[in-house]
């Protein structure tokens, strides 16, 4: 065959079913707290830089260790929920960065392969074309226009 299949694994139709589902079912947990900023109101919040960070984790401290010297005007038990709650988000979005890279680098080979195979289908219907076998011709005319001039396919780009 003269092309290399990069990735050869596949999901059945029931592990991908399973996978939707247990994305569903994750949309639908995180819902409660899903929120949907505007393009205005991420620049008017922002993140946090590291130094922020770093008042953020020494006021969590200090309450932690000496309540008493704490503001009377700040919520600490709402600080202390929304400090847990950003933790948990952070973790769970490295988790889901790393899932996602993985996915595209899956996505990638896959690609490849169907790129891969599809170019040598079309240098066979060239042959086959040439050769003067019937049926090939609204094959190549329909495929040609996604090469250049010169018949060559171009490189593949990464998505």
């Amino acid at each position: 065959m003269p092309f290399t299949n990069l990735n050869s694994t596949h999901l059945t139709e029931v592990e991908q079913a399973a996978i939707s589902e247990a994305i569903n079912s994750l949309r639908a947990l995180l819902q409660p707290i899903a929120v949907n900023l505007t393009p205005e109101e991420r620049k008017r919040y922002g993140s946090i830089n590291e130094l922020n960070k770093g008042i953020v984790n020494k006021a969590k401290s200090f309450n932690d260790a000496q309540p008493a010297l704490s503001s009377p005007d700040v919520d600490w038990t709402e600080f202390t929920n929304d400090y847990n709650m950003r933790a948990f988000i952070e973790n769970t979005l490295q988790s889901l960065y790393g899932m996602v890279k993985d996915l595209e680098s899956s996505k990638i080979l896959f690609d490849f392969d169907n790129y891969t195979a599809a170019n040598a289908d079309y240098a066979y219907t060239m042959y086959k074309l040439k050769s003067g076998d019937v049926g090939y011709q609204t094959k190549y005319d329909e495929m040609k226009q996604f090469y250049s001039r010169t018949n060559t396919p171009e490189t593949p780009t990464e998505p």
